[in-house]
């Protein structure tokens, strides 16, 4: 095997465990399959489209949302309350910045260049997130579902 196919070989496996990672829908069901396949059409359905009702269970939860950005332990009169937070991330555009310049030579006559400079900029982003959904649990069940409206 000759060396660039051995390096294409090894993209493609470094490619393929990336996307092996992800968090979909259906990874998410098929990892929690017995849960899943236990719950009746309807049930399943509303997991699909992200819905958590009270009363679900934490792999409900997380069969319809994924992991949380966050869990926290919350130690009330009532008992331990388990709270998960989901988040959502943007970016803001802020505008570009001056990093440099370009070089380039432009022909003005037989074996005469000029010199021409070209500002080369760069976009800047801001990241931010914000809480868009808290979910507690209790006794192995979600008790509260806080989302924020837009």
């Amino acid at each position: 095997m000759k060396i660039p196919s051995l390096i294409i070989l090894a993209g493609l496996a470094a490619t393929a465990a990336l996307f092996s990672g992800c968090s979909t829908f259906s990874n998410r069901a098929e990892e929690k399959s017995t849960v899943f396949n236990s719950l009746d059409a309807e049930t399943q359905a509303r997991l699909k489209e992200g819905n958590i009702l009270v009363g679900d269970s934490p792999d409900m939860v997380y069969i319809a949302l994924g992991v949380p950005d966050s869990k926290r332990q919350k130690l009330t009169s009532d008992g331990r309350e388990l709270i998960w937070v989901y988040k959502t991330y943007y970016q803001d555009y802020q505008g570009s910045q001056l990093i440099g310049y370009r070089r380039y030579f432009v022909p003005v006559g037989p074996n005469r260049y000029r010199v021409h400079y070209e500002p080369v900029r760069q976009d800047i982003y801001d990241e931010r997130s914000e809480e868009n959904m808290r979910i507690t649990f209790m006794n192995g069940h979600v008790t509260t579902v806080e989302q924020v409206q837009r």
